[in-house]
């Protein structure tokens, strides 16, 4: 398994709880949601049609893509529907900083 290196993505502020926000770390664009004060990161691109997840409605743990209603759990980053997956990174927080690991 490959380490990781963390990138400062956000601050807390930056993203209210029930909400997602697009972030960049490692050439990548991902969505950082947060989840009653926990914060969770998966690949922004919807598997289905490629649209951008950290602009669907969380409802729970399970982000609805904007574009056509695919529904992804935030934690396991698995679709409801056909099972396929989005990548997840691991996330850590240090004071008020959010960092997300990306592969090296």
């Amino acid at each position: 398994m490959p380490g990781f290196r963390f990138e400062k993505v956000a601050r807390k502020g930056d993203v209210a709880a029930g909400q997602g926000l697009q972030v960049e770390a490692g050439g990548r664009l991902m969505g950082l949601f947060n989840v009653d004060g926990r914060f969770y990161v998966i690949d922004n691109a919807c598997t289905h049609r490629g649209g951008p997840l950290s602009e669907g409605h969380l409802d729970g743990k399970e982000v609805i893509c904007p574009w056509h209603a695919f529904r992804f759990n935030v934690t396991t980053g698995v679709c409801d529907l056909d099972k396929t997956k989005v990548e997840t990174y691991p996330v850590k927080v240090e004071g008020d900083d959010i960092y997300v690991g990306v592969p090296e």
